[in-house]
């Protein structure tokens, strides 16, 4: 398997995957109810997801785990389902994938160091059962995602790289203030987040969820300010939600966020996929484009 940082060295733009959780949810999954638990009650719903983003022309796509750690499991006391969740979740996009890569999804835990939730030890453990859970289903990478503390990320990131032989990624997930900055909701800016995470193994970096296409381009610029080289990876939403007739809607069609494309790749985006809302249609419009250019 060529792994996603040869390829992009290689001179390529690739195309990762859309959105898992609103992908379920209009799958029937139901409020309160766990996600990752369907890639054992409902395995041909998982694979049937992976398998849309890989036919839409996806390069590298995730696994349904983004809340496979304990402490998330935990809150529907499947805590005991870590390693059997996670490493289902991995053959499920694995056998999707084909010659292509699978991302590990890694998402927080909700558990925070400072606030004395848990201790550093907990998390790194908790990380470390989950990302070695996901390589032994056959990811190649795993994808630290949607974190807004460093601490935590820099966790996860460690858990990765000394546990497993996967490449590590990370995207952190950034909001617009109202003095027009980025930052996540504990106060990490791109700036804060390029070193430490690039200091802690981090292979490929970049943002995904709090934004739409268009916001995502000030990250990108913002994160190349700092670092020409390391690979940058970017899922936006589709666009901001807004609510609507009693539902949370994104806005942007395939269309809209095909047409930013070429201005994230300019501004030095490496890898682009989506977040909350996007679709295998929106995946498509964004493939069409890269393999075009």
């Amino acid at each position: 398997m060529i792994s996603i940082k040869d390829k992009i060295q290689s001179g390529r733009i690739l195309v990762s995957d859309g959105a898992w959780g609103t992908y379920l949810q209009k799958n029937g999954l139901q409020p309160g109810e766990c996600p990752e638990s369907w890639n054992i009650l409902k395995p041909n719903v998982v694979f049937n997801i992976a398998k849309s983003y890989i036919d839409a022309g996806s390069d590298v796509i995730e696994t349904n785990s983004f809340g496979g750690n304990r402490f998330k499991l935990g809150m529907f006391g499947l805590e005991d389902k870590v390693y059997e969740y996670n490493k289902a979740a991995a053959e499920l996009s694995r056998k999707a994938a084909g010659e292509n890569n699978v991302m590990g999804s890694v998402g927080p835990t909700g558990k925070m160091i400072m606030m004395g939730d848990v201790t550093e030890e907990e998390l790194f453990e908790a990380f470390k059962n989950q990302v070695i859970s996901l390589q032994d289903g056959g990811a190649d990478a795993i994808v630290v995602e949607t974190m807004s503390a460093l601490d935590e990320a820099i966790l996860a990131i460690k858990a990765a790289k000394e546990n497993t032989s996967c490449e590590v990624i990370c995207t952190m997930t950034f909001e617009k203030g109202q003095d027009n900055e980025f930052n996540t909701m504990m106060g990490v800016s791109p700036a804060d987040m390029v070193s430490q995470v690039i200091d802690a193994g981090a292979d490929i970096i970049g943002a995904n969820c709090g934004n739409g296409s268009e916001g995502m381009i000030s990250i990108v610029e913002k994160i190349r300010q700092l670092n020409k080289e390391i690979p940058v990876l970017i899922h936006a939403n589709a666009g901001m939600p807004v609510y609507q007739d009693g539902e949370t809607i994104f806005p942007e069609s395939p269309d809209d966020m095909a047409d930013y494309v070429q201005r994230l790749i300019d501004a030095g985006a490496n890898i682009i996929g989506g977040c909350c809302g996007t679709t295998p249609d929106h995946i498509r419009k964004i493939a069409q484009i890269i393999k075009n250019l």
